[in-house]
C-alpha cells in the first residue's frame, strides 16, 4: 500500500507584533503527535482533516507524524523554529520511506533569520526525502507564496474562500492530486508568477467583489482541459518579507507551456481589477453612531485593528471606549485580559469588582477601561465550534474566562489566552447568546463571519487601530519588495514564467 506522511506547522506570522513565539507557546498551543492528529482531526473540516479524507477515499495509508496549529502573532524565535524543524524531519527519516508527503502550512510564517520560513521547511523536507518524493502543501489564501514554496513542492494550492470554509477541500484536493501522481495517472506541471499589488485587509472578502470576481475566474480556469488546479493568493500585509503580496499558481497535467501562460493570464486579470483592491472603514465613533441607527440587529462590529486572526493580541478597548463615551449600554466585547479574568474568579459570581481591562500591549488601543463591574459568569475556557467556523478549528482553550456587566452597561467577556473568536459558542459558554445584545464586536475582519455571520443583521467594519489597522500606510516596511501597488505607483508586465519542477528536480 502507498505510504504517504501527513505534516503540519501552520503559522502566520506579524512582523509588527511584540510577541514572538518560543518554546512554551508551542507547546501551549498544543503538538500534536501520531495519532493525536487523527484524533483532533478527523471527520472535521481542517487541511488535515481534508488529507486524512483523502487517504480514506483512495485507499492508501497515511501516517500522522506532527502537527502544530499556532494562533497568529509574531515571528518564530530562532531556538524553538529549529526544535521544530528537527522533530519533524526526524519523524519523516523514522517513520519513512513514503511516497509521497502532505503538509500543512501557512504560506505566511516567518522566524528569525527566515523570513520565508514555509519555503525553508519545505526546502528541509525535500532535502530529507529526495527529489523523487511527492510533496503536496495546502496553504492559508493569505500565504505570501514565494518561488523557494514552489521549487520545493510538486503540488501546491490556497484555500479559495475567506472567511476560510473551504480548508478540507482545497487540502482534499492536493492530497488526491499527489495520490494520483504516484499511481501514474497524472503529471503536475506548476507554474507560478508574483503579482506586485497587496489587497487591503477589507476588501478581502471572497463572498463581495473584488475577489469574488477574481474566485470567478481561479474556477472558470479550473475547468479548461489539462488544468489540474488554480489558485490566486491574497498575500498577508502585516508580514514585512519580500514575499508580500499577492500571487498566481497554475498547475496542468504535463503541460508546463499551458502551466505558465494560465498563470500568466490569470496574474493579468488580478492586475486588472488592482483599483478596487483599496478602500476605507469607518471609525469607531462612527460605527457606534451608526449602529444606534441600525433598523435591525445585532450588528458584528469587527475590531479590525486588533484582528486576532492578523497576529493582534486582542486586548483593544477602542470600540468599548467609544460605546461608554456614547452612553451605548448594550455591546458586549470579548477582551484577552488573564489579570482581569483572575480578578472575577477570584471575586466569585454575583460579586461586584474594581477592573482596569485591556491596552495592556498597544497604549493606542487604549486607554484602559477602568469600571465597577458585577461578575455574571465564570468558565474553564474550553470549548468546542457548534458551527461551521474559519479554517475548519474546532477546538479552542481560551484559559480561565467571566463575564462580567460593568456599571456603564456594557457587557465583557474577559479571556485569558487570544483565541480566534470564530463560533458563538464562545457566548454560550458563559450564557450568553449574539440575540442578548444591539451590537457584538468581534476582534477579526473576515474570519468571524463564517461562525457568526447567521446570527446578525448587520455587519460593520470599523477602522481601529493596532498592529492590524487597515491602512497600511501607517506600517514602515523596511523588507517588502518595491514598487508594491497601491503603495507606490507601479506598472506591471506579466513575465514570462516557466513551471517549478518536475518530477525530475530539474527547472
Amino acid at each position: 500500500m502507498l505510504r504517504f506522511a501527513v505534516l503540519g506547522l501552520s503559522h502566520e506570522a506579524n512582523t509588527f507584533s511584540a510577541h514572538p513565539v518560543n518554546a512554551a507557546v508551542f507547546e501551549a498551543a498544543g503538538v500534536l503527535r501520531g495519532e493525536e492528529i487523527v484524533a483532533r482531526n478527523a471527520g472535521g473540516s481542517s487541511t488535515l482533516a481534508g488529507y486524512l479524507a483523502a487517504g480514506e477515499k483512495h485507499g492508501v495509508e497515511l501516517v500522522p507524524l506532527v502537527a502544530t496549529d499556532l494562533t497568529p502573532s509574531g515571528p518564530i524565535e530562532a531556538d524553538a523554529i529549529e526544535y521544530r524543524t528537527e522533530e519533524l524531519l526526524t519523524a519523516i527519516t523514522e517513520h519513512g520511506p513514503f511516497d509521497g508527503v502532505l503538509a500543512d502550512l501557512h504560506g505566511a510564517a516567518v522566524a528569525d533569520g527566515i523570513p520565508d520560513l514555509d519555503g525553508y521547511l519545505l526546502r528541509r523536507i525535500r532535502q530529507v526525502v529526495g527529489p523523487d518524493v511527492l510533496i503536496g502543501v495546502s496553504l492559508d489564501l493569505h500565504a505570501n507564496i514565494s518561488a523557494e514554496m514552489c521549487e520545493f513542492s510538486d503540488v501546491l494550492n490556497t484555500y479559495r474562500t475567506n472567511p476560510h470554509v473551504d480548508a478540507r477541500e482545497a487540502a482534499e484536493e492536493v492530497a488526491g492530486l499527489v495520490i494520483r501522481t504516484v499511481r501514474g495517472e497524472i503529471r503536475p506541471t506548476q507554474a507560478f508568477v508574483p503579482i506586485p499589488a497587496l489587497i487591503n485587509i477589507l476588501c478581502q472578502n471572497t463572498d463581495e467583489p473584488p475577489m469574488r470576481d477574481v474566485m470567478d475566474d481561479v474556477r472558470t480556469l479550473m475547468t479548461r482541459p489539462g488544468v489540474l488546479s488554480a489558485t490566486v493568493a491574497e498575500g498577508y500585509p502585516y508580514a514585512d518579507v519580500p514575499e508580500m503580496g499577492m500571487s498566481a499558481v497554475v498547475i496542468t497535467d504535463d503541460d508546463p507551456a499551458a502551466a505558465a501562460r494560465y498563470a500568466e493570464e490569470l496574474a493579468s486579470t488580478v492586475w486588472e481589477r488592482r483599483e478596487q483592491f483599496d478602500t476605507r472603514a469607518p471609525s469607531a465613533d462612527e460605527a457606534i453612531a451608526s449602529t444606534r441607527q441600525a433598523a435591525k440587529t445585532p450588528v458584528l462590529l469587527l475590531d479590525v485593528g486588533d484582528n486576532i486572526g492578523g497576529g493582534s493580541p486582542g486586548d483593544s478597548v477602542t470600540l468599548l471606549n467609544a460605546a461608554r463615551a456614547a452612553d451605548f449600554p448594550d455591546l458586549l466585547v470579548i477582551v484577552v485580559d488573564p489579570a482581569a479574568a483572575a480578578a472575577c474568579t477570584a471575586a466569585g459570581v454575583g460579586s461586584t469588582v474594581e477592573l482596569s481591562i485591556g491596552a495592556k500591549t498597544d497604549p493606542s488601543t487604549g486607554p484602559a477601561v477602568r469600571a465597577r463591574a458585577t461578575v455574571l459568569a465564570l468558565h474553564h475556557g474550553t470549548y468546542q465550534a457548534t458551527e461551521p467556523v474559519h479554517g475548519g478549528r474546532s477546538h479552542f482553550e481560551a484559559g480561565p474566562t467571566a463575564a462580567a456587566l460593568l456599571d456603564s452597561g456594557q457587557t465583557v467577556i474577559l479571556i485569558s489566552n487570544a483565541v480566534l473568536p470564530l463560533t458563538t459558542a464562545q457566548l454560550s459558554t458563559v450564557g450568553l447568546k449574539p440575540s442578548d445584545f444591539t451590537a457584538i464586536v468581534a476582534k477579526g475582519v473576515h474570519s468571524p463571519l463564517a461562525g457568526y455571520g447567521p446570527h446578525v443583521a448587520q455587519i460593520i467594519r470599523v477602522d481601529t487601530p493596532g498592529i492590524t489597522a487597515a491602512n497600511v500606510r501607517q506600517f514602515t516596511y523596511r523588507n517588502r519588495r518595491r514598487p508594491l501597488y497601491p503603495l507606490e505607483a507601479t506598472t506591471f508586465t506579466v513575465p514570462r514564467t516557466q513551471p517549478n519542477h518536475t518530477l525530475e528536480g530539474s527547472l
